[in-house]
Order: C-alpha cells, then sequence, then structure tokens
C-alpha cells in the first residue's frame, strides 16, 4: 500500500497543477485544429496538458508504458506490465465551447487489470477516483455501491452521436428512462453513473483512453461496464459500451437484442 499511497498522492498533485494550466486557458486565445471532422478537435492545451502528464510519469516510473489521446507515449499493442492510459481533455468540444464540463482522466493497469482510475471535473474542482479493492470517492466521499434503479426511475446518457443517428434503440432507450442527458464528456457521464446522478451510460465508439480511467471507478461500485454486445471492453481497441447497475444493463440489452 506504500507503493500505491505514493502513486496516489503524485497523481492527485499532476492533476491540480493540470487543471491549473487549463484554468489559466481560459484568459488566452486557444490555438484550434480538426482531427477528424469539425466536431473531432484538438486544441494546444490537449497537447500541452499530455505532455506535462507524459514528463512527470517518466521522470517518476520511466520503466513504465503510456498510451495517450494526442499521440504522446509509448506504441502499445499489449497490456504487459503497467501501463497508463491518460485523455489530457476529455470533452474537447465542450472544453472550447463552454469552459466547463471536461475532464482530465488517468488509468493505471497492470497485466490487463485496472488499479487506480482518475476523473478530474476541473470546473467544478470534483475529483473521482478509485484504488482497487478499496473503493471508489468524489474528493473526500466515499461513492456508496450503486442502487439496482431500473431505467425507469432514473436519468440516462446517451452519446450525441446515437441521438443524431435517430438510432431506434436509443430512442427505445430514452423513452424508458426518467429522461435522456446528453454531455458530451465520456469521462464526466461515467462518473455521474457512478455517483448515482445517472442511471446509466451509452455510447457507441469510445476509445481506451475514453474508458479506462471511469472502468476503475465503476467496478469499485459495483456497476457493469461492458461492450453493449455484453462482452468484456477491449482496451486496445474502441468499444461500443454500456455503463449501468446490473438491472438497467439488462433492461439495455433487451432493446439491443
Amino acid at each position: 500500500m506504500d507503493q500505491i499511497d505514493k502513486r496516489h498522492s503524485l497523481i492527485k498533485s499532476w492533476l491540480h497543477e493540470a487543471a491549473d494550466l487549463l484554468r489559466e486557458s481560459f484568459n488566452k486565445e486557444l490555438e484550434i485544429k480538426e482531427k477528424t471532422s469539425r466536431t473531432d478537435l484538438v486544441t494546444n492545451m490537449d497537447r500541452e496538458i499530455e505532455v506535462f502528464l507524459y514528463e512527470k510519469i517518466t521522470e517518476h516510473f520511466p520503466d513504465e508504458r503510456i498510451l495517450g489521446e494526442e499521440s504522446v507515449g509509448h506504441d502499445i499493442r499489449d497490456l504487459e506490465g503497467i501501463v497508463w492510459i491518460i485523455d489530457p481533455i476529455d470533452g474537447t468540444l465542450n472544453f472550447i465551447k463552454q469552459r466547463a464540463n471536461f475532464a482530465i482522466m488517468i488509468g493505471i493497469y497492470e497485466d490487463g487489470v485496472g488499479h487506480l482510475g482518475y476523473i478530474y471535473d476541473v470546473v467544478r474542482d470534483e475529483l473521482y477516483f478509485a484504488i482497487r479493492h478499496n473503493g471508489a470517492f468524489c474528493n473526500d466521499r466515499r461513492l456508496p455501491l450503486v442502487e439496482e434503479l431500473p431505467l425507469s426511475e432514473g436519468l440516462v446518457a446517451i452519446s450525441n452521436r446515437l441521438v443524431v443517428a435517430d438510432a431506434d434503440e436509443a430512442r427505445r432507450i430514452a423513452k424508458n428512462s426518467s429522461g435522456l442527458r446528453v454531455n458530451g464528456s465520456a469521462g464526466l457521464e461515467t462518473a455521474w453513473v457512478a455517483s448515482g446522478k445517472l442511471v446509466a451510460y451509452i455510447a457507441p465508439s469510445l476509445a481506451p483512453w475514453d474508458i479506462a480511467a471511469g472502468m476503475v471507478i465503476a467496478e469499485e461500485v459495483g456497476l457493469v461496464y461492458r461492450q453493449v454486445t455484453g462482452e468484456k471492453i477491449n482496451l486496445l481497441q474502441n468499444n461500443a459500451v454500456i455503463v449501468a447497475n446490473s438491472h438497467a444493463f439488462q433492461e439495455i440489452r433487451n432493446e439491443w437484442r
């Protein structure tokens, strides 16, 4: 536990330093570029935060590998040993347009098993984190195990890509829930399911850095984090995912058949 405590303390300090850099950027002009489309953007701050984290990790843990969204890090083809999976700004479009509803995310895996997960909501100053077999937290508050609520008793978050595609499954799931929410940050939506603000989150294509941190947190509060097919998540590829309690998960799976 001493080694875990050391990592945990370092990561929290790095996240707060990175968050300060992002807050300072609110008063500066961003450099914005398209990656694949006008809604898939990257900024100079995405790259700056990723480099910042990469340098901190390699300084303290030089023998460990890093998978980053903006191509900083190593060429990861397997999950052997210790792998850090980082997303410098999850919800870049929100960061650009709203200056809110985005997060910094870090997941640490050893031989494919998640041991530490961090989702830092910069603007709300809420750090969601989990240590394997030691629970999940929001700042200093331990998150309880999730309630087994049906869709009808909770709000559901569905990715914008499913909503604009007018997917029949998404429409039925939203209709069966208490209401639909679309936020635009996979990390925050996962954190909100873990903390009971949402009953489920569904997305058609999440990359490893969208998933890694949240999956550690989700598992510590008893959530199911799986592909829509019911298969386990593959952190070496994109996944269509459902994050929900087991009751709501089965309801969603029934709609997806």
